[in-house]
């Protein structure tokens, strides 16, 4: 039977919990209260779900208790971990025995950096359940890394509750659709209220699920905007892998990336070196690939096609960065969130003609001045790889055919130094269409090999991607 809203609700939800005598375990919360185990008190007959609570808010209770990780970070995936890790153990040893045979247990953990009294902090959790999916079974794990966009801690404490409550209740209820446990988690919260950029699922129940794929699901499920991959293949949450970085992105379909992506990458990121503090070092260089068209849309692209470009992309050694971004200005107010360093776009000259487009500004109260203004306010430049003419001639940013009422504003961005060229090191690449490519592939090996990375093409071919056939 379909559950109405009502019953959807978290009061309902943690009441259903405490009157099932089989779903036993404890709850330790750290940073923001203990606003997930206010909410089974709440709802009443508590003592049929939670055997105990703990907040251990003392630096020194807690690493007594859960030991120290590596870096010393309290809010981090290693501490949740090492919570889930010892408050299971002892909830199985302490009640294993004297319990009904056929309760299945759990441990709630969640560490929390909620909205500081005195300073403007970043406000992010990592919550997690470690739970039998049947009696005696082997636990898996559910873990989420949670950014609060509200202003009080006050409402950030609230909001934590409700989140607790909904990944509890998904993880028993819905474990066999790990889909309907992303859309439940936001149940009684909406969408302005927390921001959801990274799930991991793990343990012998949930072995078969592929991780990058699933957190695909965050962002067309309305949990984040973007999704980000290292080179190793592991989600990444974005306040870590970009804190304190310099950031070159370059948009693709990738579908697959051919030798003129990659030269792309590394002759922007040349160019992007030769600014004020920008090192190798300091650097993270990310392969986006957008959801969208041009307008907006969802181009439906199934998440086993886009894994399959971040898997290729991955081992170029690229960070990959996924997301539902049309306009390039919102991507870089996206960085921003997370950086103050340099950004750097690199672009195609179809791109930079489609960026003075005024008809891409439709819905954009300001029209293009607007989305230039949000583009270009703070340490963010355009990149821009030449491309051959229809008469086979090589054509560069110095040459961009634009309409004639914008090219004063043009002017006025390269002579600010706002837009700059790179080059090709090799002028046979610029024949090169990811579409003719991937045109070919169906039809087995030839001469479109010849387009990609040596080490690319092998793969498309072992794993049979994008329609290869022998």
């Amino acid at each position: 039977m379909k559950q109405s809203v009502s019953d959807r609700s978290t009061i309902n939800k943690a009441l259903r919990l405490n009157l099932d005598e089989k779903k036993y375990g404890t709850i330790a919360e750290i940073g923001a209260g203990q606003e997930v185990a206010r909410q089974f008190f709440l709802a009443g007959a508590a003592a049929g779900t939670i055997a105990k609570t703990i907040s251990a808010y003392d630096m020194q209770f807690s690493d007594a208790i859960y030991g120290t990780q590596e870096g010393g970070r309290y809010v981090s995936h290693a501490r949740v971990k090492a919570m889930l890790d010892k408050e299971f153990s002892l909830v199985v040893s302490r009640v294993g025995t004297s319990r009904a045979r056929s309760s299945r247990y759990f441990s709630y953990a969640a560490t929390v950096s909620a909205k500081s009294f005195n300073r403007n902090n970043e406000c992010h959790a990592w919550c997690g359940i470690r739970i039998q999916m049947y009696p005696g079974a082997e636990p898996s794990d559910i873990v989420v890394h949670v950014r609060m966009l509200e202003n009080s801690a006050e409402q950030q404490q609230d909001t934590l509750g409700v989140l607790g409550v909904n990944l509890i209740y998904a993880a028993y209820y819905y474990f066999e659709e790990p889909k309907k446990i992303i859309d439940s988690l936001s149940d009684s919260l909406g969408t302005d209220r927390i921001e959801i950029d990274s799930i991991e699922f793990c343990g012998p129940y949930f072995e078969d699920i592929d991780n990058r794929a699933i957190n695909l699901h965050l962002i067309r499920s309305w949990k984040t905007r973007a999704i980000m991959f290292k080179p190793d293949g592991q989600v990444a949450v974005p306040a870590e892998i970009l804190y304190k970085k310099n950031v070159l992105t370059t948009r693709g379909s990738f579908k697959p990336v051919t030798r003129l992506n990659v030269d792309m990458i590394e002759q922007g990121f040349e160019a992007f070196k030769q600014h004020d503090g920008v090192s190798d070092d300091n650097s993270i260089v990310l392969a986006e690939i957008s959801l969208n068209d041009a307008f907006g849309k969802d181009l439906m692209v199934p998440e086993e096609d886009l894994i399959a470009r971040v898997r290729l992309l991955n081992s170029l050694g690229y960070s990959v960065m996924v997301s539902d971004y049309t306009r390039y200005f919102s991507l870089r107010a996206y960085f921003r969130q997370y950086t103050a360093m340099q950004i750097g776009i690199v672009v195609g000259m179809i791109n930079i003609k489609e960026i003075f487009d005024e008809t891409k500004y439709v819905g954009v109260e300001g029209g293009i001045l607007e989305g230039f203004g949000k583009l270009f306010p703070d340490n963010t430049r355009l990149f821009v790889y030449p491309e051959l003419n229809e008469a086979g001639e090589l054509q560069d940013f110095t040459r961009i055919q634009i309409d004639s009422h914008v090219q004063y504003l043009y002017k006025h961005l390269l002579e600010n130094q706002y837009i700059f060229g790179i080059n090709c090191s090799d002028t046979h690449l610029l024949s090169i269409y990811s579409r003719d490519v991937l045109a070919k592939i169906p039809a087995g090996r030839g001469d479109w090999e010849d387009s990609l990375p040596q080490d690319t093409a092998e793969r498309i071919i072992r794993n049979k991607l994008f329609g290869f056939r022998e």
